[in-house]
C-alpha cells in the first residue's frame, strides 16, 4: 500500500500550526493521522481509497492502534484520572480473599466507550428517558438502493455503488 516508502504513525509527530507553518510543542495523535490519511479531498486522489478489501483490513489495524494508544494512555495516566479514588477499587481489593493475587489494576473511566461504567451510565441515561418520555413505541429502519442516480453521483472515480 505505501510504495514511496512511507513512515507512517511514531509518537513524536509534531502538530503544524496552520497560520504559519510551524511545529507546535502538542504531538499529533494516532486518531488525528488516520484520519488525515483516510480523508477524501477534493482536488486531490487517495490511494488508499482503492484498495478495497485491503483498505478494509488497514482500517481495522489502525482502530486498534488507536484504541491501543488510548489504554496506554489510560494505564499511563492512572493517578491524573484519581483511578485510586474509586470506591469500587477499594471495595475490591478488601474483599479479596488473596489480595496478593489481584495484580496491577486499571481503571477505566467512564469516558472509555465500551467500558462497563460508560455502559451503566447509558443505560441509567435510557432509563431517565423511559421515565420521562414512556417506553418506546415506534421502530425506524431505513434502506436504500445503491443504484439511486444521487448515490453513483456521490461515488469517486473508479468507485462503484457495490464497493
Amino acid at each position: 500500500m505505501f510504495w514511496r516508502g512511507d513512515d507512517g504513525y511514531h509518537f513524536n509527530i509534531k502538530m503544524i500550526n496552520p497560520l504559519n507553518g510551524q511545529e507546535t510543542t502538542k504531538k499529533v495523535s494516532s486518531m488525528n493521522y488516520f484520519a488525515f490519511r483516510l480523508m477524501v479531498r477534493q482536488n486531490a486522489d487517495n490511494y488508499l481509497l482503492r484498495f478495497r478489501r485491503l483498505l478494509q483490513r488497514y482500517c481495522v489495524d489502525m482502530y486498534c492502534k488507536i484504541e491501543t494508544e488510548r489504554l496506554t494512555y489510560i494505564r499511563i495516566n492512572q493517578s491524573e484520572l484519581r483511578s485510586e479514588e474509586y470506591i469500587h477499587l477499594r471495595d475490591a481489593i478488601s474483599t479479596e480473599e488473596d489480595a496478593a493475587n489481584v495484580g496491577r489494576l486499571t481503571i477505566l473511566p467512564a469516558t472509555y466507550i465500551g467500558s462497563p461504567r460508560h455502559i451503566h451510565e447509558y443505560a441509567q441515561d435510557e432509563m431517565t428517558y423511559v421515565r420521562n418520555y414512556g417506553r418506546p413505541d415506534l421502530f425506524i429502519t431505513f434502506t436504500c438502493n445503491p443504484k439511486w442516480e444521487k448515490i453513483t453521483q456521490l461515488l469517486l472515480p473508479g468507485q462503484t455503488s457495490v464497493d
